[in-house]
């Protein structure tokens, strides 16, 4: 199998915390300058993920939001996007306003961050706007929610996750401080799906595509691509899902994999 793009995730593979390390920002270029297409997919928003491309020195398209939207920067459009139903949106934000809890919520051009007390607006992204309250913020849907907290987690599970199975997908991740996080999606959202659309949309086929990620809604895209790469500090289930086990994002995890790549290594892939 001739692979003709990486597909690779953010936090806890591209990124340590929210550095970009020289390893893999210099094994991604030189992917790119070898002729492989670079898709960014992460959980966080597009902007965010844009301002890692242009740190590597591409534009990429992206898959954001946890497959919620894919973006395709040269040509400043959607062609995905999926948001949270509202019924379910009522009830995340009445649990998220009576807890304590960090949230994230993603909407079509801005991320509002919802916690005890108001951050150093310096201290955030432009995207980026603190709310006391999410309860008002419903007349643009989200595309994710990323909630921290035990107890609040906890709660959105015991009472959404039953109740709204059909309707959102609730995955456990790694954050950028390595906290258990739960992103939240519609159910149609998925990496996997957000994939196939950047795809089809670039005329490359999902199986030469070698996927790079770290948590649960990685597996999707694992699933589709040709050759899938782990984290070596993912959780074994993660690991049992790719083709390949890289050392860990701290280890220049991303960097090994690239440079295997280059040398002509399959990477365990579907062909090998």
């Amino acid at each position: 199998m001739t692979y003709k793009a990486l597909a690779i995730d953010l936090d806890g593979t591209l990124l340590i915390g929210e550095d970009l390390p020289a390893a893999h920002k210099h094994a991604v270029a030189a992917a790119h300058h070898a002729g492989y297409q670079i898709i960014i997919a992460t959980a966080r928003w597009r902007q965010m993920a844009e301002r890692i491309a242009d740190e590597i020195g591409i534009s990429v398209p992206v898959i954001a939001c946890s497959g919620a939207q894919v973006y395709i920067p040269a040509e400043q459009q959607d062609i995905f996007d999926h948001r949270l139903p509202i019924d379910f949106v009522n009830e995340l934000y009445a649990i998220c306003d009576a807890e304590r809890c960090i949230a994230t919520i993603t909407t079509s051009n801005e991320t509002l961050i919802k916690l005890d007390g108001e951050p150093d607006a310096s201290l955030l992204s432009p995207e980026m706007r603190w709310v006391p309250r999410l309860t008002g913020s419903e007349q643009d849907l989200p595309r994710i929610a990323a909630i921290q907290g035990t107890a609040v987690n906890r709660q959105i599970k015991a009472e959404l996750k039953d109740k709204f199975r059909d309707a959102v997908n609730i995955y456990d991740s790694i954050g950028p401080t390595g906290k258990i996080v739960i992103t939240i999606t519609a159910r149609a959202a998925n990496k996997g799906q957000a994939l196939l659309a950047a795809c089809a949309h670039t005329g490359i086929a999902p199986d030469e595509v070698v996927a790079f990620g770290d948590a649960e809604n990685d597996i999707s895209m694992f699933e589709l691509a040709g050759a899938s790469v782990a984290m070596g500090q993912a959780e074994d289930n993660i690991k049992a899902a790719a083709t390949y086990v890289t050392t860990a994002n701290t280890d220049a995890g991303v960097a090994q994999a690239i440079d295997a790549l280059l040398r002509g290594e399959t990477l365990g892939g579907k062909s090998s």
